[in-house]
């Protein structure tokens, strides 16, 4: 299951390698426009820091995922990529981190900023791990009720646990109604309306659960 951070909810660590200091900051982001944002933040933050290189995955759907890293500065592949592939490989999506690096005159090698890039993301994803809340696909389907069985079946609803995303009144009362099993979903509004509420498609939403 892709797993998040909730919103307003940053995570910042630091390690030490070989007298480099390196900040991790861990944020949740739902667009590549968050994820500038954060980065743009970071370098204000800290702006007499040698590097600040950067990763971010957002998108749940393999067809509108983003995935972007930078290396500014450092040798190419040695720090962005190396963040990206902790984040890929703990599932994360929607977030960017960002490592800022101060350099502590030691020269660390290619193979030692991978380790050192790579370490500081597992280290502040680590510190994150308690609060991270799994995403889950759900089915979006209406349902239209007339006004006087509404608030039955509104209460009905969610006594069963059944998310109701959205409610809009008009001629009748319409419910926007979140699931993982349809079938199930008929079945209890099938019940409830005694065989006539009809559930139609509505897309689908990735939810923090």
């Amino acid at each position: 299951m892709p797993v998040t951070l909730p919103a307003g909810s940053d995570v910042v660590v630091e390690t030490e390698v070989k007298h480099s200091r390196f900040v991790a900051a861990l944020r949740r982001v739902d667009t590549p426009a968050d994820a500038q944002a954060f980065l743009d933040e970071q370098r204000r933050l800290y702006p007499d820091a040698r590097h600040h290189c950067w990763a971010y995955v957002t998108g749940n759907e393999p067809s509108e995922r983003a995935e972007r890293s930078g290396d500014d500065g450092e040798p190419g592949g040695t720090a962005g990529v190396p963040m990206l592939q902790v984040l890929r490989a703990r599932d994360l999506v929607d977030v960017a981190a960002v490592v800022t690096r101060y350099f502590g005159g030691i020269k660390l090698g290619a193979g030692g900023l991978v380790r050192a890039y790579s370490g500081a993301v597992a280290a502040v994803v680590d510190e994150a791990q308690p609060r991270m809340l799994g995403r889950e696909r759900l089915d979006l389907l209406t349902l239209d009720v007339g006004h006087d069985t509404a608030g039955r079946i509104e209460a009905e609803l969610r006594g069963r646990g059944i998310p109701i995303v959205d409610t809009a009144y008009g001629a009748e009362v319409t419910f926007t109604l979140a699931t993982k099993d349809p079938a199930h979903l008929a079945a209890v509004v099938a019940e409830l309306t005694a065989g006539a509420g009809e559930l139609e498609p509505a897309g689908i939403r990735w939810v923090d659960v």
